[in-house]
């Protein structure tokens, strides 16, 4: 059989819960609901880190955060490690990516690698896949130069906004916050971004490219601020119309930046909760009704047949559970929890997967399907690709035996951010522990600083409510056993690879500029 062609689709911030296809009652997610039934749908899967950087760099490698090390912003990833794109550009693929994550793009820290073309669209002036311009020549010229001008003189501007201590406060303010989150695209422009793939994949098929295919497509709207369009919050949150107190309640989240990644310096009000979580069901909602499109784009193509298509997440979102807000700190199931379904028509059939996996096996599945492997790429071991393929699992064969691994590095960008504006929550909250978490047989142990402090019987408790640790102590003592000689075999992994140096980013103003001005570093 020849190669498939193959998309990763990474709905960014994206819960598995709160979507239909994982029994989420309320969800508004036909198009996704209708793909999945058609897939194999894995119920349990865990995403190995609680954010961005470090999950994408588990995915693109197969390692996790230990042996990888791409746990900061200002990190990346080693020269030594094999990336995803880099392996299936070496056997023949073209390699495309569109991100609306600036972490995964704007960063020049190696997750890009491999990628013939990436196209970003977050910032202020975003790098876009424009449509074919049918301008005269001398029109053409002036846009293109007139747009490198505006894009030049954004920085300055961008970057005063984020130094200067006063224009930060003012940017706070209510009336603002929404005009520079969208100014900056602090959520890239991800409609756009599906409209942009539907026409080039439309266009790869009118060409007849014989080249097989990997694009690699991160979507942000789930991503705090909430702002879905009206049509979606009137289906999922029709009180908003009637309730100031609601809407003051939108407004004020959406323009405290500070809180979109912090613990909670008190518990959320019922109708603070509510809002928050149905806000976040309408950009689900929203989400579905754009990548409907691009579905229907893939269900015309010529190679539908042998297409794998991978749809996943790299974390989900905290909305007021266990005093966490965003995605920063914390081993919880809203956070790593993860949606994961598996299409490829000619190879898989549709099931749901109940055994429990980890999504940095995307590495692993994505380059076993291939069927091919360059041996000029140090650090391949093909029969670990082989094994560790979630082909495996939907053939009802467990390499890793119902085990997944969570390891919890804090962004320290973002707790030096709170020690500017919430300083009082660091300490209570342990912002700077690092955390580690096993999952198996519906148990699952949190070590906080090397040290076993939860067990949640997931199957009686999926909410994580009732810490059983001082009643089951042995078990706690094996799992905790388990994770201790996972670390230690992280940590050989680690030493055997050349880690890549710490990312020299002042030295880039540009790039630092864009950074500040989507709130990322100070």
């Amino acid at each position: 059989m020849t190669r498939p062609d193959i998309l990763l689709l990474i709905l960014d911030t994206q819960r598995a819960d709160r979507l239909g296809c994982y029994s989420h009652r309320t969800a508004i997610t036909p198009n996704l609901d209708n793909f999945s039934g058609k897939a194999a749908l894995f119920e349990q899967a865990i995403s190995p880190a609680q954010w961005t950087i470090p999950s994408h760099a588990s995915m693109f490698t197969g390692l996790y955060p230990t042996a990888h090390q791409m746990t900061q912003y200002r990190q990346g990833l080693s020269p030594d490690v094999p990336h995803l794109a880099e392996v299936l550009s070496a056997v023949g693929y073209q390699t495309f990516g569109f991100s609306n994550n600036p972490l995964v793009g704007v960063l020049k820290n190696g997750l890009t690698r491999g990628f013939d073309t990436f196209y970003n669209y977050g910032g202020a002036m975003p790098g876009l896949l424009r449509p074919p311009t049918h301008l005269p020549w001398p029109l053409k010229t002036i846009a293109e130069v007139s747009a490198r001008f505006l894009r030049r003189i954004s920085y300055p501007i961008q970057n005063f906004v984020s130094q200067s201590e006063m224009a930060f406060r003012i940017s706070l303010n209510a009336w603002l916050t929404p005009f520079w989150t969208r100014l900056a695209n602090f959520k890239g422009q991800n409609e756009r971004s599906v409209d942009d793939i539907c026409r080039f994949l439309k266009q790869r098929e009118r060409i007849r490219e014989k080249r097989p295919l990997f694009l690699f497509v991160n979507l942000m709207e789930t991503h705090m601020p909430f702002r879905p369009p009206c049509e979606f919050l009137d289906k999922v949150a029709p009180y908003l119309h009637t309730s100031k107190e609601a809407r003051a309640i939108m407004r004020t989240w959406n323009r405290e930046t500070c809180r979109w990644s912090a613990p909670l310096d008190r518990p959320l009000a019922e109708l603070e909760h509510r809002v928050l979580s149905d806000a976040y069901d309408a950009e689900v909602a929203y989400q579905d009704d754009y990548l409907g499109r691009l579905f229907a784009v893939l269900a015309e193509r010529d190679n539908r047949e042998n297409t794998l298509t991978i749809i996943s997440s790299d974390h989900g979102e905290g909305l007021g559970e266990h005093s966490y807000v965003g995605h920063s700190f914390v081993a919880y199931q809203e956070l790593v929890h993860v949606p994961l379904i598996m299409h490829w028509p000619a190879q898989i059939m549709a099931k749901r997967v109940k055994s429990l996996v980890s999504t940095r096996r995307i590495f692993h599945t994505i380059l076993n399907a291939t069927g091919s492997l360059p041996n000029t790429v140090p650090g391949l071991v093909r029969a670990e690709i082989d094994a560790l393929t979630l082909q495996e699992t939907v053939g009802d064969r467990d390499p890793e035996e119902g085990t997944a691994y969570v390891e919890v590095y804090p962004p320290l960008d973002i707790v030096r951010k709170m020690r500017r504006h919430q300083p009082e929550l660091i300490e209570p909250f342990g912002c700077l522990s690092r955390r580690r978490a096993i999952v198996k047989d519906n148990l699952k142990m949190i070590q906080i600083d090397e040290e076993p402090k939860e067990l949640f019987n997931l199957e009686s408790d999926p909410l994580e409510l009732l810490n059983i640790l001082s009643e089951s102590k042995v078990t706690a003592e094996n799992m905790n056993q388990q994770l201790k000689r996972m670390v230690n075999q992280l940590n050989l992994k680690r030493e055997n690879l050349n880690i890549g140096a710490k990312l020299d980013l002042e030295s880039d103003q540009q790039l630092m500029q864009r950074l500040r001005s989507l709130g990322y570093i100070e």
